[in-house]
């Protein structure tokens, strides 16, 4: 019996290879991995061509409805994380072509990593290195979060996550939601507000929903503008949440004390990104789940996921229109 083939077209920086459950799904099936990624749409058909299964571990990897109609063999796209943001979800639903996510896996990772974005933008731990590696002795004042409040923008698995952290640390914490959840609200001891009352109040606002059609420029310049002034932005989300030209204004005028990022308009991020040239931005590679606790845990769902579907119970399926 033929086994079934699974690339992993753009692994690129190595994510699934650097796990050693790779290993399990080479059990079964014939893995192909590609550690860069393609230059171009041609070169990314010619390495599916002969794909069952993509397991897609680079979200900036975008695959359209022209890709997809290409791919007559391809049966199933295995999302490492959460968003399927790069996937044409209608065009697979048409396509029969069955996607399924991780959700929840690495939130604790994730939130940890916009946490660490928080506290460093808030005492300019970036800025300062930078200063000492070019012989300053810098005498800038960073923000104490002692008594501030946390503006956190989704409660799914990684707002949640980041909740605990902050109430943990002693700050007050408020959130807004497409899907607000009153009794999480109760349990974890914060409260949901309107989003303009949100941004207006907080010191410090931190993204955490999905890139949505109704969630795309969520942040504008207006949106940007009524943030509380000196206060802190975090995206670990995704970048089209925010217009980043707006950010970058608001962060160069003074308005915002500065911005923890770690999504990009264009990944890899390139030389010139606005974001490169504010003061204080703590910028991250989009590695807020990179480490060895969460390249595994992502390689282990995606393992999951694709051994599920192919014993026919597909699990974590985001387009289940496509199994009627």
């Amino acid at each position: 019996m033929k086994r079934p083939v699974v690339v992993i077209p753009a692994d690129h920086p190595p994510l699934v290879a650097r796990s050693p459950y790779l290993d399990q799904l080479r059990e079964l099936a014939d893995v192909v991995l590609y550690d860069d990624r393609p230059a171009n749409e041609d070169i990314k058909l010619e390495r599916l061509k002969n794909a069952d299964i993509l397991l897609n571990s680079r979200g900036a990897v975008q695959f359209s409805r022209q890709i997809l109609q290409q791919l007559p063999q391809l049966r199933m796209i295995a999302v490492c994380g959460i968003g399927y943001d790069s996937i044409d979800l209608q065009a697979a639903t048409d396509h029969g072509i069955v996607v399924s996510n991780i959700p929840g896996r690495t939130a604790t990772v994730v939130a940890e990593h916009a946490f660490a974005l928080m506290l460093a933008v808030a005492r300019k731990l970036s800025f300062m290195t930078e200063q000492l590696r070019q012989g300053y002795w810098p005498g800038d004042l960073g923000i104490s979060l002692m008594n501030k409040r946390v503006g956190i923008i989704g409660t799914g698995n990684i707002g949640t996550r980041m909740i605990e952290l902050c109430r943990g640390f002693g700050l007050s914490v408020s959130a807004w939601s497409f899907n607000p959840d009153q009794k999480k609200a109760a349990r974890l001891g914060f409260d949901y507000m309107s989003l303009p009352q949100l941004l207006m109040s907080s010191d410090v606002v931190s993204l955490h929903c999905r890139l949505t059609p109704e969630s795309r420029n969520l942040l504008g310049h207006d949106q940007l503008q009524s943030m509380k002034p000196g206060s802190i932005l975090i995206n670990t989300a995704r970048a089209a949440i925010i217009d980043t030209h707006a950010l970058v204004a608001a962060i160069n005028s003074g308005h915002l004390f500065g911005a923890g990022i770690d999504v990009y308009d264009i990944e890899p991020i390139t030389t010139n990104d606005p974001l490169l040239t504010c003061r204080n931005v703590v910028l991250t590679p989009h590695s807020a789940d990179q480490t060895q606790e969460g390249l595994d845990l992502l390689t282990l769902g995606c393992v999951e996921n694709i051994k599920a579907f192919l014993n026919n119970a597909p699990r974590n399926v985001v387009n289940p229109a496509v199994l009627t």
